[in-house]
């Protein structure tokens, strides 16, 4: 495995993990769990932080004419990190969705 690909594993494994890190953060979210579910949501950040640097020196060295061949599981690294941005997003409105039925429900005593 060349160094390229290296660095295209490297943005797939953080965006995956970050992508399983939202998922749980919702679930932890619909249990009302809420200060795990933003716990879980800083640890996805992390690792979106750590994809999107090696996606930005990816960028860099481009720019600066070190080009790259766009292969497949380039596009895939890409696709990947993309959605786990997305559903990242999506994660922290539905933990605010969540939250705000639980207030509502402890207000009027529903079961």
């Amino acid at each position: 495995m060349d160094e390229f690909e290296n660095i295209i594993f490297e943005i797939i494994s953080n965006g995956g993990n970050a992508k399983g890190l939202s998922y749980e953060a919702i679930a932890c979210a619909e249990n009302g769990e809420f200060d795990k579910a933003y716990e879980l949501l800083k640890q996805a950040d992390e690792s979106l932080l750590k994809a999107h640097k090696i996606q930005t020196s990816i960028l860099q060295k481009e720019a600066s004419g070190d080009h790259y061949e766009v292969n497949v599981l380039f596009v895939h690294a890409q696709d990947h990190l993309m959605s786990a941005m997305e559903i990242r997003v999506l994660a922290e409105n539905l933990i605010k969705i969540n939250k705000r039925l639980f207030d509502i429900e402890k207000t009027i005593k529903l079961d």
